[in-house]
Protein backbone atom coordinates (compact mmCIF):
# COMPACT_ATOMS: atom_id res chain seq x y z
CA UNK A 1 0.00 0.00 0.00
CA UNK A 2 1.62 3.69 -0.96
CA UNK A 3 1.92 5.62 1.78
CA UNK A 4 0.72 9.21 2.02
CA UNK A 5 4.38 10.60 1.93
CA UNK A 6 5.08 8.96 -1.08
CA UNK A 7 2.18 10.26 -2.58
CA UNK A 8 2.82 13.18 -1.96
CA UNK A 9 6.25 12.97 -3.53
CA UNK A 10 5.19 11.87 -6.36
CA UNK A 11 3.10 14.93 -7.53
CA UNK A 12 4.09 16.05 -10.54
CA UNK A 13 5.32 19.56 -11.09
CA UNK A 14 3.36 21.88 -12.92
CA UNK A 15 6.15 23.11 -15.38
CA UNK A 16 6.94 19.33 -16.51
CA UNK A 17 3.00 19.02 -17.12
CA UNK A 18 2.83 22.16 -18.84
CA UNK A 19 5.60 21.33 -21.27
CA UNK A 20 4.26 17.19 -21.50
CA UNK A 21 0.93 19.44 -22.65
CA UNK A 22 2.12 21.98 -24.93
CA UNK A 23 1.36 20.26 -28.30
CA UNK A 24 -1.93 19.40 -27.22
CA UNK A 25 -3.36 22.82 -25.88
CA UNK A 26 -1.25 25.44 -28.37
CA UNK A 27 -4.29 27.12 -29.20
CA UNK A 28 -5.61 27.93 -25.73
CA UNK A 29 -4.53 30.46 -23.61
CA UNK A 30 -1.52 29.60 -21.22
CA UNK A 31 -2.92 31.44 -18.30
CA UNK A 32 -5.60 29.29 -18.50
CA UNK A 33 -4.03 26.16 -19.18
CA UNK A 34 -1.68 26.51 -16.16
CA UNK A 35 -4.93 27.46 -13.64
CA UNK A 36 -6.31 24.29 -14.73
CA UNK A 37 -3.37 22.39 -14.23
CA UNK A 38 -2.86 23.77 -10.60
CA UNK A 39 -6.52 22.91 -9.89
CA UNK A 40 -5.70 19.15 -10.35
CA UNK A 41 -2.54 18.97 -8.44
CA UNK A 42 -4.32 20.68 -5.73
CA UNK A 43 -7.46 18.39 -5.66
CA UNK A 44 -5.32 15.10 -5.83
CA UNK A 45 -2.97 16.74 -3.13
CA UNK A 46 -5.93 17.43 -0.94
CA UNK A 47 -7.41 14.01 -1.31
CA UNK A 48 -4.19 12.57 -0.21
CA UNK A 49 -4.15 14.52 3.17
CA UNK A 50 -8.09 13.76 3.99
CA UNK A 51 -6.92 10.11 3.35
CA UNK A 52 -8.96 9.16 0.72
CA UNK A 53 -9.30 5.94 -0.53
CA UNK A 54 -9.43 7.64 -4.20
CA UNK A 55 -5.92 8.66 -4.15
CA UNK A 56 -3.49 7.15 -6.27
CA UNK A 57 -0.27 7.01 -7.79
CA UNK A 58 -0.80 8.18 -11.32
CA UNK A 59 0.62 7.67 -14.92
CA UNK A 60 2.00 10.75 -16.81
CA UNK A 61 -0.89 9.39 -19.19
CA UNK A 62 -3.35 9.16 -16.84
CA UNK A 63 -2.29 13.01 -15.45
CA UNK A 64 -2.57 14.51 -18.92
CA UNK A 65 -5.68 12.82 -19.44
CA UNK A 66 -6.99 14.58 -15.97
CA UNK A 67 -5.39 17.84 -16.89
CA UNK A 68 -7.17 17.47 -20.49
CA UNK A 69 -10.66 17.35 -19.02
CA UNK A 70 -9.54 20.08 -16.54
CA UNK A 71 -9.04 22.13 -19.43
CA UNK A 72 -11.36 21.84 -21.79
CA UNK A 73 -13.85 22.32 -18.71
CA UNK A 74 -12.12 25.62 -17.87
CA UNK A 75 -12.58 26.73 -21.53
CA UNK A 76 -16.01 26.18 -21.70
CA UNK A 77 -19.02 28.77 -21.03
CA UNK A 78 -20.25 29.12 -17.65
CA UNK A 79 -23.18 29.95 -19.79
CA UNK A 80 -24.34 26.99 -21.68
CA UNK A 81 -26.99 25.65 -23.85
CA UNK A 82 -29.35 22.93 -22.26
CA UNK A 83 -32.30 20.76 -23.69
CA UNK A 84 -35.28 21.36 -21.81
CA UNK A 85 -37.11 18.34 -20.99
CA UNK A 86 -38.82 19.47 -18.23
CA UNK A 87 -42.26 20.68 -19.71
CA UNK A 88 -41.89 23.51 -18.14
CA UNK A 89 -42.60 26.55 -20.78
CA UNK A 90 -41.33 29.49 -18.99
CA UNK A 91 -38.39 26.94 -16.74
CA UNK A 92 -37.14 30.40 -15.13
CA UNK A 93 -33.96 28.51 -13.92
CA UNK A 94 -33.14 27.52 -17.68
CA UNK A 95 -33.71 30.85 -18.83
CA UNK A 96 -37.48 31.58 -18.74
CA UNK A 97 -38.82 32.63 -22.35
CA UNK A 98 -36.68 31.39 -26.06
CA UNK A 99 -36.64 34.09 -28.48
CA UNK A 100 -37.23 33.44 -31.99
CA UNK A 101 -34.36 33.63 -34.97
CA UNK A 102 -35.92 37.21 -36.38
CA UNK A 103 -35.18 38.47 -32.75
CA UNK A 104 -32.30 36.65 -32.33
CA UNK A 105 -31.17 38.49 -35.42
CA UNK A 106 -32.23 42.28 -33.86
CA UNK A 107 -29.96 41.26 -30.60
CA UNK A 108 -27.05 40.25 -33.65
CA UNK A 109 -27.73 43.84 -35.44
CA UNK A 110 -27.88 45.53 -31.84
CA UNK A 111 -24.74 44.36 -30.79
CA UNK A 112 -23.03 43.90 -33.50
CA UNK A 113 -22.94 47.24 -34.83
CA UNK A 114 -24.06 51.10 -33.96
CA UNK A 115 -27.56 52.27 -33.53
CA UNK A 116 -29.56 55.13 -32.62
CA UNK A 117 -30.27 53.95 -28.73
CA UNK A 118 -30.21 57.55 -27.85
CA UNK A 119 -29.96 59.70 -31.00
CA UNK A 120 -33.03 61.06 -32.82
CA UNK A 121 -32.67 60.51 -36.53
CA UNK A 122 -35.10 63.23 -37.35
CA UNK A 123 -33.27 65.90 -35.62
CA UNK A 124 -29.91 64.91 -35.45
CA UNK A 125 -29.79 65.38 -31.50
CA UNK A 126 -29.89 63.49 -28.80
CA UNK A 127 -32.95 60.99 -28.02
CA UNK A 128 -34.28 58.95 -25.53
CA UNK A 129 -33.99 55.33 -25.73
CA UNK A 130 -37.68 54.32 -24.25
CA UNK A 131 -39.06 56.64 -27.23
CA UNK A 132 -37.96 52.81 -29.38
CA UNK A 133 -40.80 50.95 -27.92
CA UNK A 134 -43.11 53.21 -26.12
CA UNK A 135 -45.14 53.93 -28.71
CA UNK A 136 -45.47 49.89 -29.89
CA UNK A 137 -46.86 49.11 -26.01
CA UNK A 138 -49.35 51.96 -26.11
CA UNK A 139 -50.63 50.70 -29.65
CA UNK A 140 -50.90 47.20 -28.41
CA UNK A 141 -51.79 47.57 -24.87
CA UNK A 142 -54.43 51.51 -25.27
CA UNK A 143 -52.24 52.96 -22.95
CA UNK A 144 -51.60 56.77 -22.60
CA UNK A 145 -47.45 56.06 -22.06
CA UNK A 146 -45.19 52.94 -20.89
CA UNK A 147 -41.74 52.78 -19.75
CA UNK A 148 -39.35 49.53 -20.15
CA UNK A 149 -36.82 48.97 -16.87
CA UNK A 150 -34.84 46.00 -16.49
CA UNK A 151 -36.94 43.54 -14.55
CA UNK A 152 -41.19 43.24 -13.00
CA UNK A 153 -39.52 43.73 -9.17
CA UNK A 154 -37.63 46.82 -10.47
CA UNK A 155 -41.18 48.29 -11.91
CA UNK A 156 -43.17 47.49 -9.07
CA UNK A 157 -40.43 49.09 -6.86
CA UNK A 158 -40.08 52.31 -9.61
CA UNK A 159 -43.63 52.77 -9.59
CA UNK A 160 -44.55 52.72 -5.38
CA UNK A 161 -41.57 55.03 -5.36
CA UNK A 162 -42.46 57.43 -7.76
CA UNK A 163 -45.98 57.38 -6.35
CA UNK A 164 -46.07 56.76 -2.45
CA UNK A 165 -42.83 57.14 -0.92
CA UNK A 166 -42.79 58.39 2.60
CA UNK A 167 -47.17 58.19 2.77
CA UNK A 168 -49.28 54.73 2.32
CA UNK A 169 -49.94 52.01 0.15
CA UNK A 170 -53.17 50.03 0.75
CA UNK A 171 -53.11 45.99 -0.50
CA UNK A 172 -55.27 43.47 0.90
CA UNK A 173 -54.02 40.81 2.62
CA UNK A 174 -54.63 37.77 0.13
CA UNK A 175 -52.35 39.66 -2.47
CA UNK A 176 -48.80 40.43 -0.04
CA UNK A 177 -47.35 37.29 -2.43
CA UNK A 178 -43.93 36.38 -2.24
CA UNK A 179 -42.06 35.30 -5.91
CA UNK A 180 -38.47 33.45 -6.63
CA UNK A 181 -35.46 34.92 -4.98
CA UNK A 182 -37.81 35.50 -1.75
CA UNK A 183 -39.21 38.97 -3.76
CA UNK A 184 -42.13 39.95 -1.40
CA UNK A 185 -44.80 43.05 -2.19
CA UNK A 186 -44.23 44.03 1.89
CA UNK A 187 -40.48 44.58 1.45
CA UNK A 188 -40.77 45.86 -2.23
CA UNK A 189 -43.02 48.51 -0.64
CA UNK A 190 -41.11 48.67 3.03
CA UNK A 191 -37.52 49.54 0.26
CA UNK A 192 -39.37 52.38 -1.80
CA UNK A 193 -40.10 54.07 1.69
CA UNK A 194 -43.97 54.13 1.25
CA UNK A 195 -45.85 52.16 4.33
CA UNK A 196 -47.95 49.08 3.85
CA UNK A 197 -51.58 49.03 5.18
CA UNK A 198 -52.93 45.36 5.29
CA UNK A 199 -56.93 45.55 4.53
CA UNK A 200 -59.38 42.09 4.38
CA UNK A 201 -58.59 38.60 5.42
CA UNK A 202 -56.33 36.28 3.38
CA UNK A 203 -58.94 34.94 1.83
CA UNK A 204 -61.88 37.34 1.59
CA UNK A 205 -61.28 41.56 0.88
CA UNK A 206 -63.77 43.68 0.31
CA UNK A 207 -64.29 47.15 -1.31
CA UNK A 208 -65.49 48.45 2.08
CA UNK A 209 -62.33 47.29 3.78
CA UNK A 210 -59.90 49.60 1.39
CA UNK A 211 -62.69 52.43 2.15
CA UNK A 212 -62.52 52.30 5.77
CA UNK A 213 -58.26 52.49 5.58
CA UNK A 214 -58.50 55.79 2.95
CA UNK A 215 -56.53 58.52 5.30
CA UNK A 216 -55.01 61.73 4.01
CA UNK A 217 -51.51 59.67 4.20
CA UNK A 218 -52.92 57.26 1.73
CA UNK A 219 -50.95 57.93 -1.52
CA UNK A 220 -52.13 54.70 -3.52
CA UNK A 221 -54.19 51.38 -3.95
CA UNK A 222 -52.30 48.55 -4.67
CA UNK A 223 -53.66 45.07 -6.60
CA UNK A 224 -51.43 42.40 -6.82
CA UNK A 225 -52.15 39.68 -9.43
CA UNK A 226 -51.40 36.42 -7.24
CA UNK A 227 -50.25 34.41 -10.30
CA UNK A 228 -48.09 32.22 -8.30
CA UNK A 229 -50.80 30.56 -5.94
CA UNK A 230 -54.26 30.64 -5.49
CA UNK A 231 -56.68 30.33 -3.13
CA UNK A 232 -59.88 28.82 -3.49
CA UNK A 233 -63.06 27.77 -1.89
CA UNK A 234 -64.33 30.50 0.11
CA UNK A 235 -63.25 33.71 -1.47
CA UNK A 236 -63.69 37.47 -2.81
CA UNK A 237 -62.04 40.11 -4.21
CA UNK A 238 -62.65 43.49 -5.66
CA UNK A 239 -63.14 43.94 -9.15
CA UNK A 240 -59.98 46.03 -11.18
CA UNK A 241 -63.25 48.51 -12.18
CA UNK A 242 -64.41 49.38 -8.66
CA UNK A 243 -61.37 49.25 -6.98
CA UNK A 244 -60.52 51.83 -9.78
CA UNK A 245 -63.68 54.07 -9.06
CA UNK A 246 -63.14 53.93 -5.83
CA UNK A 247 -59.25 55.29 -5.87
CA UNK A 248 -60.66 58.23 -8.58
CA UNK A 249 -63.48 59.32 -6.28
CA UNK A 250 -60.84 59.77 -3.51
CA UNK A 251 -58.38 61.08 -6.06
CA UNK A 252 -55.74 58.60 -5.37
CA UNK A 253 -54.25 56.58 -8.14
CA UNK A 254 -54.69 52.86 -8.43
CA UNK A 255 -51.88 50.25 -9.67
CA UNK A 256 -51.95 46.99 -10.60
CA UNK A 257 -48.98 44.49 -10.64
CA UNK A 258 -50.15 41.48 -12.96
CA UNK A 259 -46.64 39.39 -12.56
CA UNK A 260 -46.63 37.22 -16.15
CA UNK A 261 -48.72 40.02 -18.16
CA UNK A 262 -50.08 38.77 -21.42
CA UNK A 263 -51.17 40.47 -24.20
CA UNK A 264 -53.09 37.45 -26.07
CA UNK A 265 -55.97 35.58 -24.17
CA UNK A 266 -54.91 32.00 -23.86
CA UNK A 267 -58.14 30.44 -22.66
CA UNK A 268 -59.54 29.49 -26.20
CA UNK A 269 -56.52 27.07 -26.07
CA UNK A 270 -57.99 25.61 -23.02
CA UNK A 271 -55.88 27.95 -20.47
CA UNK A 272 -57.07 29.70 -17.63
CA UNK A 273 -58.72 33.01 -17.88
CA UNK A 274 -55.91 35.22 -17.00
CA UNK A 275 -56.20 39.05 -16.88
CA UNK A 276 -54.68 40.68 -20.13
CA UNK A 277 -52.89 43.90 -20.13
CA UNK A 278 -55.21 45.62 -22.72
CA UNK A 279 -58.19 44.70 -20.20
CA UNK A 280 -56.64 45.78 -17.36
CA UNK A 281 -55.44 49.07 -18.72
CA UNK A 282 -59.27 49.66 -20.18
CA UNK A 283 -60.51 49.08 -16.87
CA UNK A 284 -58.98 52.19 -15.20
CA UNK A 285 -55.96 51.30 -13.31
CA UNK A 286 -53.55 54.00 -13.73
CA UNK A 287 -50.26 52.06 -13.65
CA UNK A 288 -50.06 48.63 -14.65
CA UNK A 289 -46.47 46.53 -14.78
CA UNK A 290 -45.68 43.29 -16.02
CA UNK A 291 -42.53 41.24 -17.13
CA UNK A 292 -41.07 40.81 -20.34
CA UNK A 293 -39.98 37.20 -20.15
CA UNK A 294 -43.43 35.58 -19.37
CA UNK A 295 -46.26 35.13 -20.93
CA UNK A 296 -45.20 37.91 -23.45
CA UNK A 297 -42.57 36.03 -24.23
CA UNK A 298 -39.33 38.45 -25.03
CA UNK A 299 -36.42 38.86 -22.85
CA UNK A 300 -35.73 39.89 -19.07
CA UNK A 301 -38.04 43.58 -18.75
CA UNK A 302 -40.50 45.27 -16.36
CA UNK A 303 -43.03 47.50 -18.44
CA UNK A 304 -44.91 49.81 -16.91
CA UNK A 305 -48.29 51.58 -18.79
CA UNK A 306 -50.68 54.00 -18.09
CA UNK A 307 -51.81 57.25 -17.35
CA UNK A 308 -49.53 59.55 -19.16
CA UNK A 309 -49.19 62.15 -16.26
CA UNK A 310 -48.32 59.41 -14.21
CA UNK A 311 -45.55 57.92 -16.11
CA UNK A 312 -43.99 60.71 -16.89
CA UNK A 313 -43.54 60.86 -13.27
CA UNK A 314 -41.67 57.75 -12.79
CA UNK A 315 -39.60 58.65 -15.53
CA UNK A 316 -37.96 61.58 -13.63
CA UNK A 317 -37.01 59.15 -10.60
CA UNK A 318 -33.43 59.43 -10.36
CA UNK A 319 -33.63 55.16 -9.40
CA UNK A 320 -34.58 55.00 -12.77
CA UNK A 321 -31.24 55.45 -14.48
CA UNK A 322 -29.88 52.83 -12.00
CA UNK A 323 -32.67 49.94 -13.46
CA UNK A 324 -32.79 51.34 -17.11
CA UNK A 325 -32.70 48.39 -19.80
CA UNK A 326 -29.70 48.14 -23.03
CA UNK A 327 -29.51 47.84 -26.30
CA UNK A 328 -29.93 44.20 -26.57
CA UNK A 329 -32.90 44.07 -24.21
CA UNK A 330 -34.64 47.10 -26.33
CA UNK A 331 -33.94 44.92 -29.29
CA UNK A 332 -35.30 41.81 -28.60
CA UNK A 333 -38.25 43.50 -26.42
CA UNK A 334 -38.74 45.17 -30.36
CA UNK A 335 -39.08 42.38 -32.22
CA UNK A 336 -41.29 40.55 -30.01
CA UNK A 337 -43.84 43.51 -29.71
CA UNK A 338 -44.29 44.10 -33.41
CA UNK A 339 -45.07 39.90 -33.30
CA UNK A 340 -48.46 40.85 -31.65
CA UNK A 341 -49.77 43.19 -34.46
CA UNK A 342 -50.85 40.29 -35.62
CA UNK A 343 -51.89 38.02 -32.73
CA UNK A 344 -52.20 34.97 -34.97
CA UNK A 345 -48.55 35.64 -36.51
CA UNK A 346 -47.68 35.90 -32.25
CA UNK A 347 -48.77 32.75 -31.50
CA UNK A 348 -46.79 30.59 -34.17
CA UNK A 349 -43.29 33.33 -34.17
CA UNK A 350 -43.46 33.94 -30.28
CA UNK A 351 -41.67 30.23 -28.79
CA UNK A 352 -43.60 30.91 -25.80
CA UNK A 353 -47.24 31.41 -26.63
CA UNK A 354 -46.00 28.57 -29.27
CA UNK A 355 -45.53 25.79 -26.89
CA UNK A 356 -47.82 26.77 -24.74
CA UNK A 357 -50.64 26.77 -27.34
CA UNK A 358 -49.37 23.34 -29.60
CA UNK A 359 -51.59 20.74 -30.26
CA UNK A 360 -51.17 17.90 -28.39
CA UNK A 361 -50.81 15.25 -31.46
CA UNK A 362 -47.87 17.50 -32.42
CA UNK A 363 -46.00 16.28 -29.47
CA UNK A 364 -46.96 13.11 -29.54
CA UNK A 365 -45.72 12.62 -32.94
CA UNK A 366 -42.14 14.29 -31.90
CA UNK A 367 -42.11 11.97 -28.92
CA UNK A 368 -42.38 9.10 -31.22
CA UNK A 369 -39.55 10.30 -33.79
CA UNK A 370 -36.99 10.60 -30.87
CA UNK A 371 -37.65 6.95 -29.73
CA UNK A 372 -37.42 6.31 -33.73
CA UNK A 373 -34.42 7.44 -33.90
CA UNK A 374 -32.36 6.44 -30.56
CA UNK A 375 -34.11 2.72 -30.56
CA UNK A 376 -31.14 1.38 -32.13
CA UNK A 377 -28.83 2.99 -29.56
CA UNK A 378 -30.39 1.88 -25.90
CA UNK A 379 -28.72 -0.98 -24.11
CA UNK A 380 -30.66 -4.11 -22.74
CA UNK A 381 -30.60 -2.50 -19.46
CA UNK A 382 -32.86 0.47 -20.23
CA UNK A 383 -36.41 0.36 -21.24
CA UNK A 384 -38.04 3.14 -23.56
CA UNK A 385 -42.05 4.03 -23.79
CA UNK A 386 -44.39 6.86 -24.99
CA UNK A 387 -45.98 7.77 -22.13
CA UNK A 388 -48.97 10.64 -21.49
CA UNK A 389 -47.87 13.24 -18.87
CA UNK A 390 -48.82 16.88 -17.87
CA UNK A 391 -46.33 19.74 -19.01
CA UNK A 392 -46.47 23.22 -16.93
CA UNK A 393 -46.53 27.06 -17.66
CA UNK A 394 -43.82 28.16 -15.72
CA UNK A 395 -42.59 31.53 -14.49
CA UNK A 396 -45.12 31.54 -11.83
CA UNK A 397 -48.14 31.54 -14.06
CA UNK A 398 -50.96 29.49 -13.65
CA UNK A 399 -49.26 27.22 -11.20
CA UNK A 400 -52.47 24.59 -10.74
CA UNK A 401 -52.92 24.25 -14.55
CA UNK A 402 -51.30 21.49 -16.37
CA UNK A 403 -50.72 20.67 -20.08
CA UNK A 404 -51.90 17.28 -21.72
CA UNK A 405 -47.97 16.24 -22.96
CA UNK A 406 -46.39 13.45 -24.27
CA UNK A 407 -42.80 12.29 -22.67
CA UNK A 408 -40.33 9.61 -23.75
CA UNK A 409 -39.95 7.46 -20.74
CA UNK A 410 -36.55 5.55 -19.86
CA UNK A 411 -36.36 3.05 -17.47
CA UNK A 412 -32.81 1.89 -16.51
CA UNK A 413 -32.53 -1.42 -14.50
CA UNK A 414 -29.04 -1.48 -13.50
CA UNK A 415 -28.72 2.07 -12.93
CA UNK A 416 -30.88 4.66 -10.37
CA UNK A 417 -32.77 7.35 -11.91
CA UNK A 418 -30.87 9.67 -9.99
CA UNK A 419 -27.31 8.96 -11.56
CA UNK A 420 -28.86 8.76 -15.38
CA UNK A 421 -30.59 12.35 -14.42
CA UNK A 422 -26.68 13.24 -13.08
CA UNK A 423 -25.11 12.06 -16.10
CA UNK A 424 -27.41 13.97 -18.61
CA UNK A 425 -26.67 16.67 -16.85
CA UNK A 426 -22.82 16.61 -17.04
CA UNK A 427 -23.15 16.38 -20.54
CA UNK A 428 -21.04 18.86 -23.33
CA UNK A 429 -24.79 19.42 -24.44
CA UNK A 430 -26.64 19.18 -20.80
CA UNK A 431 -30.20 17.05 -21.12
CA UNK A 432 -32.55 18.36 -18.27
CA UNK A 433 -35.61 16.20 -17.43
CA UNK A 434 -37.64 15.38 -14.58
CA UNK A 435 -38.24 11.91 -12.23
CA UNK A 436 -41.59 10.79 -12.64
CA UNK A 437 -43.28 7.49 -11.67
CA UNK A 438 -40.25 5.79 -11.01
CA UNK A 439 -38.87 6.88 -14.64
CA UNK A 440 -36.87 9.71 -16.29
CA UNK A 441 -39.08 11.58 -18.22
CA UNK A 442 -38.17 13.88 -21.26
CA UNK A 443 -41.65 15.84 -21.81
CA UNK A 444 -41.07 17.01 -25.61
CA UNK A 445 -43.73 19.98 -25.59
CA UNK A 446 -40.72 21.81 -24.85
CA UNK A 447 -37.94 19.95 -27.01
CA UNK A 448 -38.08 21.33 -30.70
CA UNK A 449 -38.31 19.17 -34.08
CA UNK A 450 -34.86 20.42 -34.71
CA UNK A 451 -33.46 19.46 -31.35
CA UNK A 452 -34.14 15.73 -31.72
CA UNK A 453 -30.99 14.68 -33.50
CA UNK A 454 -28.70 16.52 -31.20
CA UNK A 455 -31.04 15.11 -27.87
CA UNK A 456 -30.77 11.84 -29.61
CA UNK A 457 -27.29 12.13 -30.37
CA UNK A 458 -26.91 13.25 -26.75
CA UNK A 459 -28.35 10.51 -25.19
CA UNK A 460 -26.25 8.01 -27.31
CA UNK A 461 -23.28 9.27 -25.87
CA UNK A 462 -24.42 8.94 -22.72
CA UNK A 463 -25.21 5.16 -22.86
CA UNK A 464 -21.89 4.77 -25.08
CA UNK A 465 -19.94 5.95 -21.97
CA UNK A 466 -21.97 3.38 -19.84
CA UNK A 467 -24.43 3.93 -17.78
CA UNK A 468 -23.16 5.34 -13.87
CA UNK A 469 -23.82 3.23 -11.14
Amino acid sequence: MTDKKQLLSALPKIDECLADLSSATISLPSRLIKLAVRHCIDAERQRILNDDKSAILLTREQWNERFLEAIALKNQMNLRRVINGTGVVIHTNLGRSLLSPFMLDALQQAGGHYTNLEFNLSTGKRGSRYSLVEEIICDLTGAEAALVVNNNAAAVLLAIDTLASGKEVIVSRGQLVEIGGSFRIPEVIAKSGAQLIEVGATNRTHLADYEKMITDETALLLKVHTSNYRIIGFTSEVSVEDLAHLAHSHGLPVMEDLGSGCLVDLSRFGLPQEPTVQQIVKAGIDVVTFSGDKLLGGPQAGLIVGKKEIIDRIKRNPLNRALRIDKFTLASLEAVLRCYYDLDQALTSVPTLRMLTQHVELIKKRAKKLIRRIRPEIPPACSVSLRPTMSRVGGGAMPEHGLASWAVAFRPAQTSLSAMEQGLRKLSLPVIGRIEDESFLLDMRTVSDEEIPELADSLTTFWHRGMPS
